[in-house]
């Protein structure tokens, strides 16, 4: 039985998540991969985010990556190992995810014992994380933890986003949701990237959307309009529900209490970098 309330641990995981992608939004990234030879955006997020696998092909960032059109993958992967390896591109990412964190959250924050505790707290929950069938979180969790507590805290954040993104893809293969479907019925919720977004960094054309939103509202997820019905609300709801129980048990393991402190700790956090300006403002939504 649950020592959590409900939905404590996804309450806590969308407070800590958004500060590391923040990352792949940063300038700093797109100006450490350049200076490495990597300019092309596509082919430094697929280098960032997949080096921790190491030197793969196109079909293992596809199949771990899961909404991204294999073709884009292709387009960049295995060539970019030529330009930069794996290691140094673990590396620029670190610095990138430094330079951020230093502009929009400030030194004060950085150096405050909220953000020490919250690293704490942080790396605490990781420690019940499993690897098994979570093998993006599982080729993080190799990697070593940064000395300096802001890093650790991302370093963390970067696990516990990948330990729940890992369940996550269960829950929409045992769905039957396919790449486009997750990313459509996503962004029906008002939650999601906004279409222009995703077509523009995952691969897809206006007509794998289309067709898309066709099978979905022949499923009955959707209605004419494009909005969810109630049975694709409840689907939604039910995939993360599904995806909550995936991914517990970093949360059992902190506890209620570390849960609940961490999850202010990290509002907090992510409240001052979206006043900096951490992320786009048409992001997230339904245009």
């Amino acid at each position: 039985m649950s020592t959590l309330a409900p939905r404590a641990g996804r309450r806590c995981h969308n407070a800590l998540n958004p500060l590391h992608s923040c990352v792949y939004f940063s300038p700093d990234l797109g100006k450490e991969f350049g200076e490495l030879g990597l300019d092309d955006p596509g082919a430094v997020y697929f280098a960032a985010r997949g080096a921790a696998l190491g030197a793969v092909g196109p079909g293992t960032v596809t199949a771990t990556f899961y909404n991204f059109n294999h073709e884009l993958v292709a387009r960049h992967l295995p060539a970019v190992w030529s330009v930069v390896t794996p290691s140094a591109a673990l590396e620029a990412r670190l610095r990138a995810a430094d330079s951020t964190l230093r502009r929009v959250l400030g030194e004060e924050v950085l150096a405050s014992p909220e953000m020490a505790e919250a690293a704490r707290l942080a790396l605490r929950a990781v420690e019940g994380c499993t690897r098994p069938a979570k093998p993006l979180y599982a080729a993080h969790a190799d990697l070593p933890v940064p000395q300096e507590p802001h890093l650790a805290y991302w370093h963390a954040a970067t696990l516990l986003r990948e330990h729940r993104g890992d369940a996550h893809l269960a829950a929409l293969l045992s769905a039957g949701l396919d790449p486009v479907e997750a990313l459509v019925s996503h962004t029906a919720t008002g939650k999601g990237m906004a279409p222009r977004w995703v077509m523009a960094t995952r691969g897809w054309r206006s007509d794998d959307w289309d067709a898309a939103v066709k099978r979905l509202r022949v499923r009955g997820v959707l209605d004419e309009a494009g909005e969810l019905t109630d049975a694709g609300t409840a689907l939604r709801a039910e995939l993360e529900e599904a995806t909550d129980r995936m991914d517990t048990a970093p949360y059992e393991h902190l506890g209620a209490e570390g849960v609940e402190r961490l999850t202010e700790l990290g509002r907090g956090f992510l409240f001052t970098a979206a006043a900096a300006g951490a992320f786009p403002d048409d992001l997230v939504g339904k245009g």
